[in-house]
């Protein structure tokens, strides 16, 4: 009697488990449904709206543009080298068609005197651009700013330079280019 009343109680057991297994997955279905309610009644209102799309804007006609600004001064140069017509009234312009010398290609701040040589009646001073060493004298040219030299010492280089100012105009400057001491020819 015991043996069936445990044979009883396991049938039960799989009887309520079977259940179970229905009732709960048909539990879970039915509350995923009203999770939907709000978006059937959004389709809904949406239905209920008028349907009329807004026309397309008028697409304008393309205008050309003429850019006329190649014509104009660079704004980033540093110095202009066209000479305005009526402004230098003195006549002071470097000569823009001069074939440049080698030492004109360097800033005056890079080059060095380091000596000089006296052949004949003339002076010449010897002066170092990166690793060459040139052999100038008076009337050649040095440095970026139509330096003439104009005069050589033992301890200096003298040169006028023409500059321009912000406005266009020419200005000629007096520069010096020292003799560096102690360079042992190097």
């Amino acid at each position: 009697m015991i043996a069936l009343n445990q044979k009883t109680k396991q049938k039960r057991i799989l009887i309520s488990a079977k259940k179970m297994f229905t009732i709960v997955p048909l539990v879970v279905l039915a509350s995923c449904g009203e999770g939907y309610a709000d978006l059937r009644g959004f389709v809904k209102d949406q239905e209920k709206l008028p349907r009329r799309i807004e026309p397309l804007p008028l697409v304008q006609s393309f205008q050309p543009f003429s850019y006329d600004g190649f014509d104009l001064p660079d704004p980033f140069r540093p110095r202009k080298l066209t000479v305005k017509q009526d402004a230098n009234a003195n006549g002071l312009a470097p000569d823009l068609n001069r074939r440049k010398e080698p030492l004109e290609a360097y800033p005056l701040e890079q080059l060095k005197m380091v000596g000089t040589i006296v052949q004949g009646n003339v002076m010449y001073a010897l002066v170092r651009a990166d690793k060459t060493l040139y052999r100038i004298k008076k009337g050649n040219y040095l440095g970026q700013n139509f330096g003439l030299i104009t005069d050589v010492t033992d301890t200096e280089i003298k040169l006028k330079e023409i500059v321009q100012d912000t406005a266009g105009d020419w200005a000629e400057r007096e520069s010096a280019l020292p003799l560096v001491e102690g360079t042992g020819g190097k």
